[in-house]
């Protein structure tokens, strides 16, 4: 043993029974001296100490919340006005282009329409010249009104497909580059290989090798467009794929599919809506370059960028710059709403923006 403990007094029973004692005296002391008189007593609401009654569905909100993320998502992008604007001004255009061949007095796209006295086709005539065209008719005497309507919708339907196939196959290779380490080089060298390639060649060369028409379009927009969202994919993905909840997921066994699904995805919804609202403008703008060079949709699917490129050739007459003006504002309302909606929901999706 150390000599300076044997120097050290030894505490007996009797000693800490005293010091249990002192204890307790000081702190009934200390109480009596802060307790309430009697007149501070009498000056006491009894309503304040009436015993409360155990309410077992109230203890149980009491833990509840109910906070929902796509609820708080829609509510943080509504109070946007200028995306809740486009919005509604989105619907409206796109409910209209859809039920437009429906309604009474409407004209077949194609058909080339002549004059009852003369025989003659009925070619550029102006907005209110010809009875029963709204918009006058082109340079071949067809109805502008119903190709306008018809081009727009088949630019948005060749834009939600693409936009559609490149999320899909965009999301799908992102993650599985990001988050699977053995297929990291395998991917990374096939996008460096496609995306060396300048886009404007690949969309020409599929397009030139094929017969023109709205699926060989399609099939060259989606062969360069997911390249896009799948590098922003794996970014996101390289970022959070090794913080601790992932880790401790990995330990407990958990399967890559239900890390992927309830651990990454969640965390990507706004990069995934961004990208998916800018690929609808990309790919008509794409369409309407591919008619430009002259491998875009056949002469008897009309389309914005066929409006496009037959106004073009008629923008020198000022009488007749109406052709390429309307089906101008047509693709501008549509990418301009898609643009600034897409940035707003993506905005609003942030997690970081649900944070009160």
């Amino acid at each position: 043993a150390l000599p300076i403990f044997d120097n050290m007094p030894r505490i007996g029973k009797k000693t800490i029974e005293r010091l249990e004692t002192s204890l307790e005296d000081e702190l009934h002391r200390r109480a009596d001296a802060g307790a309430l008189t009697a007149e501070d007593l009498q000056g006491l609401d009894a309503g304040l100490f009436a015993p409360a009654v155990y309410d077992e569905s109230a203890a149980e909100r009491g833990g509840y919340s109910n906070y929902s993320y796509w609820g708080s998502t829609l509510r943080i992008f509504w109070r946007n006005r200028v995306a809740r604007c486009l919005v509604i001004l989105l619907i409206a255009l796109l409910a209209f282009t859809f039920i437009q061949p429906y309604l009474p007095n409407q004209k077949d796209p194609n058909v080339i329409y002549y004059d009852e006295t003369t025989g003659m086709p009925l070619a550029n005539k102006q907005p209110g010249q010809a009875e029963g065209f709204i918009l006058g008719t082109n340079k071949v005497g067809q109805d502008l009104w119903s190709r306008i309507w018809f081009g727009t919708r088949t630019s948005l339907f060749i834009g939600f497909v693409v936009a559609l196939v490149n999320a899909v196959i965009g999301v799908t290779l992102g993650v599985l580059w990001g988050y699977v380490r053995r297929l990291d080089q395998l991917l990374t060298s096939l996008y460096n290989i496609i995306d060396n390639v300048p886009r404007t060649i690949i969309l020409i060369l599929i397009s030139y090798i094929l017969r023109p028409s709205m699926t060989t379009i399609i099939l060259s927009m989606c062969f360069v467009g997911w390249l896009k969202m799948a590098r922003y994919t794996r970014n996101q993905v390289v970022i959070i794929r090794d913080r601790d909840y992932n880790l401790a997921s990995r330990c407990l066994g958990t399967g890559t599919g239900r890390i992927i699904f309830r651990n990454l995805l969640p965390y990507l919804v706004s990069i995934i809506m961004l990208q998916t609202a800018l690929a609808v403008p990309t790919a008509i703008t794409d369409e309407v370059f591919l008619t430009y060079i002259g491998l875009g949709l056949p002469l008897d699917t009309p389309s914005l960028g066929t409006l496009i490129i037959a106004g073009k050739a008629l923008m020198t007459t000022p009488s007749l710059s109406y052709q390429l003006i309307i089906p101008c504002v047509a693709l501008s309302v549509v990418t301009v709403c898609f643009y600034v909606i897409g940035n707003a929901f993506a905005d609003a999706a942030d997690p970081k923006n649900h944070v009160s």
